[in-house]
């Protein structure tokens, strides 16, 4: 027919191809010497666990009849809660003061960690052999140390009230956020930093138009998470003499008021709860705003 092109008959005809393969993958079983290091290390792991419970004399046989114990003694001496207790005006302020001692604890630690944070990271540190040991060492200074050891000795040297509760919290949130920030600072991409620094930028540049945007979603998650723990923590340094619902708790456990304890424990996990689930909220809605 016209408009046809004969096919060379003696060409090779490329053949079709066939679709890749479907077929599940097989399990197999790790073999020697995967197993045997496998077997060791649980048989290790297992013999440190006997040795630690020898070691220290806990007795397994109490265990079984525990819960039965806790809740007879729960309902013989904290049931019913006194809620009356916690209705009055001074609670209900104290509930306050906990909020605000930890909103700003969050806000000064924050504010300090962030140039921690870009002085302890390996890869974007101004200099490795005197800000980064010194950042880091500031950083695991305020870790290392709980914050009810904080509170107990800021106790001492500034008396009680909300100011050591407040410092308390504040450097318990430079050594929490500040690990957080430098290491998501050191898991940043390169690229846009090179680019930068390629184009003139100075240290103070880069960290800014390089670091900053690379970040600012993972700290402000970070943030609001540190929030969260700082005012759970918020709750019970009072008990140390710091204020806030932990010094209602303090004297009600002094007072061997058990149906008062009962109570304020329930408003600190009702608090809390709320506290969850509101930071839960605002992780989502900024992280959505911001990305």
């Amino acid at each position: 027919m016209a408009g046809l092109t004969p096919v060379n008959a003696g060409a090779a005809v490329p053949k079709p191809r066939m679709p890749a393969s479907t077929a599940p993958l097989t399990w197999s079983r790790f073999r020697y010497p995967q197993s045997l290091y496998k077997y060791i290390a649980l048989l290790g792991s297992l013999a440190f666990i006997a040795f630690g419970l020898e070691y220290l004399n806990i007795e397994l046989d109490r265990l079984p009849g525990m819960l039965g114990r806790m809740g007879e003694m729960l309902a013989r001496r904290y049931f019913p809660p006194n809620v009356g207790h916690i209705m009055n005006a001074d609670y209900l302020h104290t509930v306050v003061e906990t909020l605000q001692m930890s909103y700003l604890a969050t806000v000064l630690g924050v504010a300090a960690a962030i140039p921690l944070a870009w002085f302890a990271s390996f890869n974007m540190t101004p200099s490795r052999r005197f800000l980064y040991p010194v950042a880091r060492l500031i950083i695991m200074g305020c870790r290392s140390v709980h914050e009810m050891i904080w509170t107990i000795l800021l106790v001492a040297l500034l008396g009680f009230g909300m100011l050591p509760g407040a410092l308390a919290l504040t450097l318990f949130c430079i050594g929490f956020s500040g690990k957080l920030f430098s290491e998501a600072v050191e898991a940043i991409k390169p690229g846009q930093v090179e680019a930068i620094r390629s184009a003139g930028g100075n240290q103070l540049q880069v960290f800014v138009f390089g670091v900053l945007p690379q970040v600012r979603v993972a700290w402000t998650g970070i943030t609001i998470y540190t929030w969260d723990v700082v005012f759970r923590a918020a709750t019970v340094v009072g008990f140390f003499g710091a204020g806030g619902m932990g010094w209602y708790l303090r004297e009600s456990v002094q007072r061997v008021a058990s149906r008062d304890v009962a109570a304020i424990l329930l408003s600190i996990i009702v608090v809390v709860v709320i506290s969850e689930l509101f930071s839960a909220w605002l992780r989502t809605r900024i992280a959505k705003a911001i990305a």
